[in-house]
């Protein structure tokens, strides 16, 4: 009997275990999630970040190869600017109705370990570029804590694009000012 009840306890130990979150001060054991939210809500969401000095949203999909090879450099600026003041927002632009489009993103940001906030936009396909006037992705924002565009970085002109270094520069320089 003891030893019965002795290997239940066991088993009910490792079982609560097995189901215990991952601690939220490890940054690579933080869930990554990927939220939806229409085009309204993500700028009431972006007017209610008043703990950010400044917030960057960069908008990606999935069938873009420049996004996708220049997120880790997002990952990064979260890693050493978030402290400081920096919040981070991926804005995934793919189709809300592709299914497959979702699950690679949600993946994508998984494997890349995006443990900031990352809103898949809950709207018809193209309504992000319009909302956002851009014509191509890859593009940057820079927002206040009010949640007002102060800077954008976009490769709509073939001539001038954008480099995620850029980005990081003006980031610095913004949270400098700030200090």
């Amino acid at each position: 009997m003891i030893r019965t009840t002795a290997l239940l306890t066991a088993c009910l130990v490792a079982a609560l275990a097995a189901q215990a979150p991952a601690r939220a001060e490890d940054p690579e054991t933080e869930a990554v999630s990927l939220r939806q939210l229409t085009w309204a809500d993500f700028q009431k969401h972006l007017a209610s970040n008043k703990d950010a000095k400044w917030i960057m949203v960069d908008a990606w999909a999935t069938n873009c190869g420049p996004c996708k090879e220049n997120f880790p450099h997002v990952v990064e600026m979260h890693r050493k600017y978030g402290p400081k003041g920096l919040a981070v927002i991926s804005l995934s632009l793919d189709d809300i109705e592709d299914v497959k489009a979702v699950a690679d993103a949600e993946k994508f940001l998984r494997d890349n370990k995006a443990t900031f906030t990352n809103v898949l936009l809950k709207e018809e396909s193209g309504v992000g570029f319009e909302k956002l006037n851009v014509g191509a992705i890859p593009a940057v924002f820079l927002f206040g804590p009010d949640g007002q565009e102060v800077m954008r970085f976009t490769w709509d002109d073939p001539n001038n694009q954008f480099t995620y270094d850029e980005v990081e520069k003006e980031v610095i320089k913004r949270l400098g000012a700030s200090n």
